[in-house]
């Protein structure tokens, strides 16, 4: 992989994005179309790892993910487009997750990359608000939210009445217990396995959701 002098940022960021000389990914420097990888840390913060094309850049991103079981997304600074790691072929919708563990987090993202689905997930709402400040400027393309079940119904709120005004064109669907619901959410849940959620996510046709 080639590398850049001097931190890259990310915008939104108040704080720029370190480097990592740990990923192997080869691209040519400072070419229209190209994609900035980055990483995204257990707190909050993004680390960036390089850079890929068009051509590659989901493949380069499902690399990434298989090989270090981390999470990862992609960003065109020329335009601000954000791409999440998704299976081919993908299908244009991303999801952002805030889940409370982490073996319900990855088999939730695990099966919505496999049907097309683009996927960054993260663990708690600190973290997550982190991350979304950090990318907000770009991430028109968030389609859906996916708030877990395994927290408080009064710190699912918090994040459904964080995110709603931050991202007011997005659905959130919040996973509940039983006999609990989230005020605010678009999609109140049970808990009990994908055949309650993933009809909703699957049948929500993106264009109606940005419209």
């Amino acid at each position: 992989m080639g590398h850049s002098s001097g931190n890259r940022h990310v915008r939104g960021s108040a704080a720029p994005a370190q480097r990592s000389r740990g990923a192997n990914l080869n691209y040519d420097h400072n070419v229209d179309g190209e994609y900035e990888l980055f990483e995204c840390r257990m707190d909050g913060s993004v680390l960036w790892c390089g850079a890929s094309r068009l051509a590659r850049v989901r493949g380069d991103l499902r690399t990434l993910v298989d090989a270090t079981n981390k999470e990862y997304f992609a960003m065109r600074p020329r335009t601000g487009e954000l791409v999440f790691p998704a299976e081919a072929p993908a299908i244009g919708q991303h999801v952002f997750q805030i889940a409370y563990t982490q073996n319900l987090c990855k088999e939730r993202a695990r099966l919505l990359r496999r049907l097309g689905y683009g996927v960054l997930s993260v663990i708690g709402n600190n973290v997550a608000k982190a991350l979304l400040t950090a990318i907000q400027s770009c991430a028109d393309g968030i389609t859906f939210f996916m708030i877990g079940h395994a927290a408080p119904q009064p710190t699912r709120k918090e994040m459904v009445d964080w995110v709603r005004p931050r991202y007011p064109k997005s659905k959130i669907l919040v996973l509940n217990p039983p006999n609990q619901e989230t005020p605010g959410a678009d999609y109140n849940v049970l808990h009990n396995g994908p055949e309650l959620w993933l009809p909703i996510v699957t049948r929500t046709d993106s264009r109606s959701l940005v419209a």
